[in-house]
């Protein structure tokens, strides 16, 4: 090798080496146990792909717990105690009114029209205004995508809204709000803290994910009715949360290289959960003694009709939640145009199904 060769082997090496100490490690908490099935394993999966295209950072996940409790998340990617938190704005709807918005609307948009509003329309700009303007530290980054969730597992049959009066209930978002306006005591607990509540009583009744994630955590070993459908979360949006500081850092590379990984994780979440529930509900009722339900007309209108209940309340006492709650009821009035259209109607008593 000669002299020439030798120095330009070294440098390319020095380079590689001095790419690779440059690269950003971003430690990120997770709201979820990555062995939970596509709700888990969706944090797991952006991890894998940001680090699978970038040269520029590196994201290191952690469960809950690991660095700081699942519903602590928030204030602690703001003040910096960690970089970045995957995770869904629905757990912050205790701090800011319209936070369920960008999470899961009862009876709002599904997973096409919510992210329609959300990338084409004004979602993701009132979504990052609505930490902005709370003094929340973070950039948000729409992460992640659910079809609709089951809206409950109960110990006993629900036949008329009286019955829910009294049930103590584990609900997230603003469903929970709704449930309250129906009777039902709520809390909202971290995934691993449930089936102990179930199991000793504490709770009556729960709402957590999708069929496979619940039966993951064993909800059919206490409550055998599961009922659907999830009027509560038509469409569940996940978030990554980054430290703003760290964030406004990086180079325009690194920040485009986040937000492609993010869309390829909306995408690959939203197919997942669409071709694994329909097994696990099988295996439910089959294997473990689960009683599919679904709410009647009369039940959905009871639901229904304390959500716009709670939507009028929370408009007149937010200007925040009212401007934004607005902007989504404009947007899916002019989409109906589209989808009264251009979708078979429901129902459709379809050949393929006769």
């Amino acid at each position: 090798m000669t002299r020439t060769t030798l120095a330009a082997a070294l440098a390319a090496s020095f380079a590689v080496s001095g790419a690779a100490s440059a690269q950003e490690l971003f430690e990120m908490t997770s709201g979820y146990a990555n062995n939970l099935p596509i709700l888990g394993t969706a944090s797991v999966n952006f991890v894998d792909k940001i680090n699978s295209i970038s040269t520029e950072v590196e994201f290191e996940h952690f469960n809950p717990g690991e660095l700081v409790p699942a519903l602590e998340m928030l204030d602690a990617t703001s003040n910096g105690s960690v970089d970045a938190a995957y995770s869904t704005s629905g757990y912050w709807q205790g701090k800011m009114n319209a936070a369920g918005l960008f999470a899961a609307v009862p009876f709002g948009p599904e997973p096409g029209e919510m992210l329609a509003w959300m990338l084409y329309d004004d979602g993701m700009k009132y979504f990052q205004q609505m930490y902005d303007d709370n003094g929340y530290n973070v950039k948000v980054i729409l992460c992640g995508m659910y079809a609709p969730e089951t809206s409950g597992w109960f110990k006993k049959e629900i036949n008329s809204p009286d019955d829910l009066k009294g049930l103590n209930m584990r609900f997230f978002g603003l469903g929970a709000e709704v449930m309250q306006k129906l009777g039902v005591s709520t809390s909202l607990l971290a995934g691993g803290d449930i089936f102990p509540a179930l199991e000793r009583g504490a709770i009556d009744a729960t709402e957590f994910s999708m069929p496979l994630v619940d039966a993951s955590l064993g909800f059919y070993n206490i409550a055998k009715y599961n009922y659907f459908p999830g009027w509560h979360q038509p469409s569940t949006m996940f978030e990554l949360l980054i430290n703003k500081d760290r964030w406004e850092s990086l180079d325009e590379i690194a920040q485009n290289q986040i937000e492609i990984a993010c869309m390829a994780n909306l995408a690959d979440n939203f197919a997942e959960g669409e071709a694994k529930n329909f097994p696990a509900m099988k295996e439910n009722v089959e294997e473990h003694g689960v009683e599919i339900k679904n709410w009647n007309e009369e039940q959905l209108q009871a639901f229904e009709s304390a959500w716009l209940e709670v939507a009028a309340e929370l408009a007149a006492e937010d200007a925040f939640f009212k401007e934004v709650w607005d902007d989504l009821q404009g947007f899916r009035s002019d989409y109906k145009l589209w989808s009264n259209n251009i979708y078979l109607p429901r129902p459709y008593n379809s050949v393929a199904n006769q």
